[in-house]
């Protein structure tokens, strides 16, 4: 059992930062607040700031202006050296000439601790890790996993304020990356330790994080927990960067929860929204593709009085992928919608190509947001 101790970690607070590159603002006002021992991600595009925002609050990138605060200490001009953070990157950035051993003593050495205590933190924290049996390896004999599991331990043995990654499994191949999200949340549940991670990849983001922040164009489009960002996104922007989303145009005839949604064929069906959507504001209901269903799983049709049924198409496109199957439906009005079912939910006999179908999506209202979002 590891014998590296962390407390809580620090809170993480930026305010009113922003960063040109000449003209071109690369972070735009930004306004962060990250709670002692939380596991934030910040997820975005290429470009979007999420980088950079990263970068600034590790110290290797100075904002032109707004404050930030590391335990409510102003570290906005100090270097990363004295900001006591753990950053980890995707390229792992271990000492090649120095032993598994010897990378984990590194930071502590030019803390100044003891011998006694170098060897207690890194053979505690090797342990943690599972790579009790790895201390006398160098780098270049290791798997891209186990040199992500050194970079992880290097960047926590000298218990940081706060834990910075920046795509750190992006080198990494699937069922590896898998295997590290839930090793990074065992780490973390284990440490209270302040987290936060930079990523592209939404599963990701969704598996690990207790908040996520979408970033669009140098700002926070949102900022709630991955449950809130995935059922009730604040626009279509982060509707249509988080997970699939098919979006059925209407005009909202009541506000707020419990409103009334006008389909363009002149049907109603319910839907939930911010309450600042107005009544006859155009807007999107979002409508994931697992939560379809088709005509003859139990869906029925709004003449059998299951609210959000009896929308006609025709399949236009079948993708068998194992598991998953999932049918492209082409609406009257043109609308493509994509919807996604188990393999066994046909029991052998998924729509074909062609054929006629009424699909639905049971009584749950749908989430609408406005149709003027950026997309």
């Amino acid at each position: 059992m590891s014998e590296l101790v962390m407390e809580t970690g620090s809170e993480l607070q930026l305010s009113g930062v922003t960063k040109l590159y000449g003209q071109s603002a690369a972070v735009k006002d930004l306004d962060l607040h990250v709670q002692p021992g939380r596991f934030v991600t910040l997820l975005g595009a290429s470009g979007s700031g999420k980088t950079t925002t990263l970068m600034m609050l590790a110290g290797f990138t100075f904002p032109n202006s707004g404050q930030i605060r590391i335990g409510r200490k102003d570290v906005t001009g100090l270097p990363p050296g004295k900001r006591n953070l753990g950053v980890v990157f995707q390229n792992y950035s271990l000492f090649p000439h120095m032993t598994v051993a010897q990378n984990l003593a590194f930071p502590l050495e030019m803390r100044g601790r003891s011998k006694a205590d170098i060897a207690r933190l890194v053979g505690g924290t090797l342990d943690m890790v599972h790579l009790g049996k790895m201390a006398d390896r160098y780098p270049r004999q290791l798997s891209g996993g186990q040199q992500q599991r050194v970079a992880l331990a290097r960047a926590i043995i000298f218990e940081p304020q706060a834990l910075l990654m920046d795509e750190p499994l992006g080198a990494l191949d699937k069922n590896l990356r898998e295997h590290m999200q839930i090793e990074i949340k065992r780490l973390h549940a284990s440490l209270g330790a302040t987290i936060v991670l930079v990523t592209h990849d939404q599963e990701e983001a969704l598996t690990m994080s207790d908040k996520i922040a979408v970033m669009q164009d140098g700002r926070i489009a949102q900022i709630a927990d991955p449950k809130t960002i995935y059922e009730r996104p604040d626009s279509r922007f982060v509707a249509s960067f988080i997970g699939q989303s098919n979006f059925l145009k209407g005009i909202i005839e009541t506000s707020g929860n419990g409103a009334a949604l006008r389909l363009a064929d002149g049907s109603a069906i319910p839907c939930n929204g911010r309450p600042d959507l107005k009544a006859g504001e155009a807007v999107l209901a979002v409508l994931r593709p697992e939560r379809i269903v088709f005509g003859g799983q139990g869906s029925g049709g709004r003449e059998s009085g299951v609210p959000g049924a009896g929308l006609k198409g025709r399949v236009s496109d079948v993708l068998y992928l194992g598991h998953t199957i999932k049918i492209s439906v082409t609406l009257s009005d043109g609308t493509e919608i994509m919807t996604q079912s188990s393999a066994g939910t046909f029991g052998g006999a998924a729509p074909e190509t062609g054929s006629d179908v009424t699909i639905g999506w049971g009584s749950e209202p749908l989430w609408c947001v406005a149709a003027g979002a950026a997309a």
